[in-house]
């Protein structure tokens, strides 16, 4: 929701007013009570960053060299020998 600046002809008050942008315009001022309230023109409204900051690593992709391990990992549970093998000839003793 937009701010915006309001300023009374008659008394000369200015302040912001947080609102809607589907919500109308005031018309009267809160300081002398007279309905000479208009808007102000302002610059429109800008991205507000809070917080620490942005940095290039927020977004990028995982690097080459941790994505090929987990790959190699991944690929002896996908099927790969473990060591023992059901399928082989059994010894009887």
């Amino acid at each position: 929701m937009p701010t915006y600046d309001y300023k009374c002809d008659a008394c000369g008050y200015e302040f912001e007013k947080f609102q809607s942008i589907t919500d109308g315009r005031l018309r009267k001022c809160p300081e002398c009570g007279k309905m000479k309230l208009r808007r102000l023109i302002g610059a429109g409204s800008a991205v507000i960053f809070r917080g620490s900051g942005f940095y290039a690593t927020d977004y990028r992709k995982s690097s080459p060299t941790i994505s090929s391990s987990k790959k190699s990992t991944g690929s002896s549970d996908n099927g790969g020998s473990s060591g023992a093998s059901d399928n082989g000839p059994k010894k009887d003793d």
